[in-house]
């Protein structure tokens, strides 16, 4: 629906939004084992954050298995949990939509959803800054990608 919303490509989101938890339910040694086999120069924050190696484990497997060549969808799978600065069209409808599924239920996701359709980049304002308070009061390990990708749509708009 965002992809439509957006005139984005319906095709790679929808390859996108169907590989993009494709490493999900993999053991934490498989996703290290695989990411270190694949990746040469990992960030140390995700060891330290490993169950976020499913989305690039999952873009592993979306162009080694799944023979998926295009940049932006292999990108969108392997953003999608933590965004980044500069997102692509397609990144930032996967990012968003990961992030509002029906299946969502916590405190904000209406209004999340409800923004998704008004304004992308304000969705994914959102989202991150959803998703550093959620960690922060876990207190658990924010990746840098989340804080940039926000940064990086709050300087876009100033």
């Amino acid at each position: 629906k965002l992809a439509i919303k957006y005139s984005a490509d319906v095709n790679k989101a929808r390859i996108a939004a169907l590989l993009h938890d494709a490493a999900k339910n993999m053991s934490i040694d498989e996703l290290v084992k695989i990411s270190k086999e694949n990746y040469k120069d990992i960030d140390e924050d995700y060891y330290n954050s490993p169950q976020l190696l499913h989305g690039m484990v999952g873009a592993s497997i979306a162009r080694d298995v799944f023979k998926i060549e295009d940049d932006d969808i292999l990108n969108a799978i392997t953003y999608h949990t933590t965004g980044r600065a500069n997102m692509s069209l397609l990144e930032k409808i996967i990012y968003v939509a990961d992030y509002i599924e029906p299946s969502r239920d916590f405190p904000g996701v209406e209004f999340l959803r409800e923004i998704s359709y008004t304004n992308l980049d304000e969705a994914v304002i959102e989202c991150c800054e959803s998703t550093i308070k959620y960690i922060l009061s876990k207190k658990l390990l924010l990746h840098k990608n989340t804080i940039e990708a926000r940064n990086y749509l709050l300087i876009k708009k100033q």
